[in-house]
């Protein structure tokens, strides 16, 4: 209470931010799904073909997924009880890394609650004060979020150019650490988004890896948006340029095209027994239920079982694309399924994305924080389930609304 007696919000300031928000053209509500994540969804009442969903393949509904979650509900029941350190390890969590693992081709594998908290987890386990981490411009927020929990210095190199990142371990190797008046890094640590989320263009690996082994240094590569995408079956990146084994630390996500829940970290087996030992996510928070690792295992197997799937939804991304392009909308520098289309600012991204709401079109303007101020978008992503029926209903929608907008000409 004030001296006068009346009471006082200390939280108050919030409303007021959240105003200037709405101002700026960054507030961002919510819509409400109530069916389930598909092609087609029923978004705060109205049927629309979703653009906004990383389902890539589908398999959110797929039926060997939820067989299999309910298999395991009624095996199981619907929790772990607590972290596996306490409560004991689950048989079909142990049975899901040990398969990922052999998808992956690694030694081993660690499930994590979410690929955010995967990154979170590994990071300041394998790096400390004495070591360099050296992370691209624009990797993924967790990735930023684990170097910030991290005592290790680091270092940003401008986005995909590699010269610049060989020139970074080159002074990093000669110079070492400068606190430490010239000793040597025991550990740099160059790391890389596989599949950049908003733009949708591929990492260099194959010349990060040249560069990182010239010097000595690890690589760690986020494959969220690589796995069930890229390379046989949706082994990610790793597999699309034939690297394995020269990859130190992989980390994938079960919650887009695998479409369920959770994130892994790939690598050696004594990588992922120093995660049991001190990743504070797999410590401190409770295991997967039953059915979604059961789920999880049960995508494993569709990719290997159904590569149809992903043959689908590059057909349909190669063609969305294309057709954006002809319509003359800038779709920036993708290279996978994720294909944004720039609008600049976010005044004209909302209103387009609204427009697009009206013709039935669910596509989500990304604005910032999430991309710089001058660079907010649509950001697209087609699926194996779309049909040609529905992009095509969605290119009208955009032609359309790019005509009314005048982001492209009649």
């Amino acid at each position: 209470m004030t001296a006068q007696g009346t009471k006082t919000n200390p939280l108050g300031f919030l409303a007021d931010e959240i105003e200037e928000l709405k101002r700026q053209n960054l507030y961002r509500p919510m819509r409400v799904l109530s069916s389930p994540q598909a092609a087609e969804v029923v978004v705060d009442g109205a049927v629309l073909i979703s653009l906004s969903s990383n389902n890539y393949l589908g398999l959110a509904t797929h039926p060997k997924l939820k067989e299999a979650a309910l298999a395991a509900t009624r095996d199981f029941g619907v929790g772990s009880g607590a972290v596996r350190t306490i409560a004991g390890d689950m048989t079909i969590h142990e049975r899901l890394e040990s398969e990922l693992a052999e998808f992956k081709h690694t030694e081993a594998v660690l499930t994590f609650q979410s690929g955010f908290t995967a990154n979170t987890g590994v990071i300041p386990v394998v790096t400390g004060e004495n070591d360099l981490i050296v992370s691209d411009a624009l990797n993924h927020a967790s990735i930023i979020d684990g170097m910030r929990m991290s005592k290790a210095p680091r270092v940003v190199f401008p986005h995909k150019d590699t010269a610049a990142l060989r020139e970074l371990l080159r002074e990093a190797r000669e110079k070492g650490r400068k606190e430490a008046g010239g000793a040597p890094y025991r550990l740099i640590l160059v790391v890389t988004d596989g599949v950049f989320s908003m733009d949708g263009d591929i990492a260099p690996l194959p010349e990060i890896v040249a560069a990182a082994e010239e010097f000595g240094a690890a690589v760690m590569v986020d494959d969220a948006h690589a796995s069930g995408v890229l390379g046989k079956n949706g082994r990610g990146t790793v597999d699309h340029f034939d690297l394995h084994g020269r990859v130190h630390i992989q980390v994938g996500t079960m919650s887009k095209a695998m479409g369920v829940l959770g994130g892994y970290v790939a690598g050696s087996r004594a990588l992922r027994e120093m995660l049991i030992q001190r990743a504070r996510p797999f410590l401190f928070s409770t295991s997967h239920p039953p059915a979604v690792a059961a789920a999880c295992l049960a995508a494993i197997h569709v990719l290997q079982e159904e590569p149809e799937l992903i043959d689908h939804l590059w057909a349909n991304a190669i063609y969305f694309e294309g057709e954006l392009k002809r319509l003359g909308f800038d779709t920036g520098f993708s290279e996978t399924p994720i294909t944004p289309v720039m609008m600049g600012d976010s005044a004209t991204a909302g209103r387009f994305s609204g427009r697009l709401f009206e013709e039935g079109v669910f596509a989500q303007a990304v604005v910032y924080p999430t991309v710089a101020l001058d660079k907010a978008r649509i950001r697209t992503i087609v699926t194996a389930e779309h049909s040609r029926v529905q992009l095509d209903r969605c290119l009208e929608a955009f032609g359309k609304v790019g005509r009314e907008l005048g982001l492209v000409s009649a």
